[in-house]
């Protein structure tokens, strides 16, 4: 192997290839550097004397499936000129780690692309170490994450564990990236991320959010200039909610066993869009006969599938005449929840029309909410939160879903 080899296939310069072995299906290359290359470590002067030696073994960009590794016999110098006497430092590894920094490349590069569990077993490398690499690489790169070009934003919480624990994340809706995580949910998840909003001088145009009054009280209390936007997402998802209470509030009331066994397991039926049922196992065929036995459930049922149309408006005209048409219709049914729910997207009328002056929406949240479901299922989500942190502010980089238990 040439000196050059070692240089542009392992990024090792300066050194002198000595010999290459092969031994438990690895490939072992040995290399020293040169004499007249030495120098004090102090203060630099090439006037040394050699005081010893030792072999020193470091990690290499593998082979193929071949593990690589790099021998070094490190020499121990004495400086004539100030007396110090150190070990020569390898240039191609960082401080007493034991892979090269082409290798800490390329670990973090897989990690872009596979679970680190996945990483670890393709390498034979310890999952600690490649944990250890992404978190250096991420924070180096994204903590803390910059605010200043931020214009559009969706605030949404998330469990992240058993027992009701939550998140509440930030994330920039024109480049997909999370810029800020907090401690639970509401307003109080906010509190350190209003200030550094504030210092960065970011333009804040609209912000997409749902119909919480803590996440609209902060958001006016702070960006008191922005627009609110209430999206499709949060609004069919409380729809679908009420709905789903309306079922039960029939199933309960009901006396014939036969109408309850229609009602039976029909949640999912009521909540999936017309165009998802599966005809072939006669989903369809068994929404009807619900629909035709339950007047309220029907016109519930209808009344979704309408306020979805909500967002497929011309204009914002013809969407405040639908809207207008949708709360008169859902008051005269006399129906307590469609009753209720028209009350309350009355009150919040200009959030659910600022959509037509501004179309952004927290759906963008929920592929990363996939995401973070996926990293949530991984042990160190839960054993180490500064690093869960890290790879939420990376999330946008990943191209695969991370799926596997770490080891």
């Amino acid at each position: 192997m040439s000196t050059s080899l070692l240089y542009h296939a392992f990024g090792i310069r300066a050194y002198l290839y000595v010999r290459t072995s092969f031994a438990g299906g690895g490939v072992r290359f040995d290399i020293e550097r040169p004499r007249e290359r030495l120098r004090c470590g102090n203060c630099g002067s090439p006037r040394v004397i050699l005081r010893g030696s030792k072999e020193r073994a470091f990690r290499g960009l593998p082979i193929g499936r071949k593990p690589v590794t790099v021998v070094l016999k490190q020499q121990c110098v004495e400086c004539r000129q100030c007396h110090a006497i150190h070990w020569d430092k390898a240039d191609f590894a960082d401080g007493k780690r034991r892979y090269t920094r082409s290798f800490g490349r390329y670990v973090i590069e897989l990690s872009l692309h596979m679970s680190m569990s996945a990483v670890a077993k393709h390498l034979d490398a310890g999952w600690d170490l490649v944990k250890e690499l992404k978190a250096e690489y991420l924070k180096r790169h994204y903590d803390p994450p910059k605010l200043g070009n931020l214009t559009r934003f969706a605030i949404d919480e998330i469990a992240v564990g058993k027992g009701h624990r939550y998140m509440t994340i930030v994330l920039d809706l024109m480049t997909g990236r999370i810029v800020y995580t907090g401690e639970g949910k509401g307003a109080d998840a906010l509190t350190d991320f209003w200030p550094r909003l504030k210092r960065s001088g970011a333009r804040i145009e609209a912000v997409a959010m749902d119909m919480s009054p803590a996440y609209i009280s902060a958001v006016r209390t702070n960006l008191p200039e922005s627009m609110i936007v209430f999206d499709r997402f949060h609004v069919v998802k409380l729809m679908n909610e009420k709905l789903s209470v309306l079922r039960r509030d029939i199933h309960r009331e009901l006396q014939d066993k036969a109408q309850k066994d229609v009602l039976k397991g029909s949640r999912w039926l009521l909540l999936k869009n017309p165009e998802n049922l599966n005809m072939e196992r006669g989903e369809w065929d068994h929404l009807q006969e619900i629909l035709t036995a339950n007047q309220p459930l029907a016109l519930g049922y209808y009344m979704k599938e309408e306020l979805r149309l909500f967002w497929e408006q011309p204009d914002r005209e013809a969407a405040v005449e639908m809207l207008e048409g949708w709360l008169a219709r859902a008051r005269a049914s006399k129906v307590k929840i469609l009753v209720g729910l028209a009350d309350t997207l009355e009150r919040h009328w200009d959030g659910l029309l600022a959509w037509y002056d501004c179309p952004i929406g927290t759906g963008k949240l929920e592929g990363v909410n996939n995401k973070i479901r996926a990293l949530t299922r991984q042990a160190y989500g839960f054993r180490d939160q500064e690093f869960f942190r890290l790879q939420l502010f990376g999330l946008h980089e990943t191209r695969t879903e991370l799926v596997g238990v770490a080891a």
